[in-house]
């Protein structure tokens, strides 16, 4: 696809002297499933923070559709990796999806139980959230982030917490997703597996670029020892 979704061009990011991204450049196409990989502390989940704009460039540019990225809020879904909130308190699925507001006048939340049906939820708006399992509350945060219709969703780690069944079905979802709606992801993972069967290009990050492209010519035993060292690869599932 040609249509720029995502425009990262020589992006640095610094915490005081520490340099957390050091010249980052990629473009995300309107479709695209990208997915980012790299070791534990590379930036990955800084440079989430960078293209949704809860984070300012040190250095460079982030544009999401042609814009920065604060002008576009309404337009991005996010899925953080940990969403911490207290299992007590007496909020429904219903609620916490109704606290979600993209300023458009012309959208209602009555579009709540279509979205929890099409993440496999359905008849479970009234149960309060504390009640959910760790796959299922994350197919809410997938849900809330699908209102509104959205046009780019952002998700790190988004089978966290899940088991190896749970994990497959949320990337299903995910792909579902974007082949129905055309929505474009961005997936921050650490499966191997997962980013070769589902993405469409791959971000190698270990705080500067290692490489970006397609899973069938980014995944491969020297690429992936640049990025994490001697042992990484793929393992076959059956």
């Amino acid at each position: 696809m040609d249509k720029k979704v995502i425009e990262v061009k020589n992006l640095t990011y610094k915490f005081d002297d520490f340099v957390a991204l050091d010249k980052i450049n990629f473009d995300v196409g309107k479709g695209d499933i990208v997915a980012i990989i790299g070791p534990n502390g590379s930036g990955k989940s800084t440079l989430l923070k960078c293209i949704i704009g809860m984070n300012k460039p040190t250095d460079g540019s982030v544009k999401i559709f042609g814009k920065n990225p604060r002008q576009v809020v309404k337009n991005i879904g996010y899925v953080p990796q940990n969403f911490e909130f207290d299992r007590n308190i007496p909020i429904t699925v219903y609620e916490f999806m109704g606290l979600e507001k993209c300023g458009e006048l012309k959208h209602s939340h009555s579009n709540i139980k279509n979205v929890l049906k099409d993440v496999g939820l359905s008849n479970v708006e009234q149960k309060k959230l504390g009640e959910l399992s760790g796959g299922q509350f994350q197919r809410v945060m997938i849900a809330r982030a699908l209102l509104h219709e959205k046009k780019l969703l952002i998700f790190d780690e988004p089978s966290s917490g899940i088991d190896i069944v749970g994990e497959q079905t949320i990337y299903d979802l995910i792909e579902e997703i974007n082949l129905d709606r055309g929505t474009t992801c961005l997936i921050v993972s650490h499966e191997l597996n997962i980013v070769n069967k589902y993405a469409n290009k791959v971000i190698c990050l270990n705080k500067k670029m290692i490489c970006f492209g397609s899973p069938e010519s980014v995944i491969t035993p020297a690429n992936l020892k640049k990025l994490y060292g001697i042992g990484a690869g793929l393992y076959h599932s059956h």
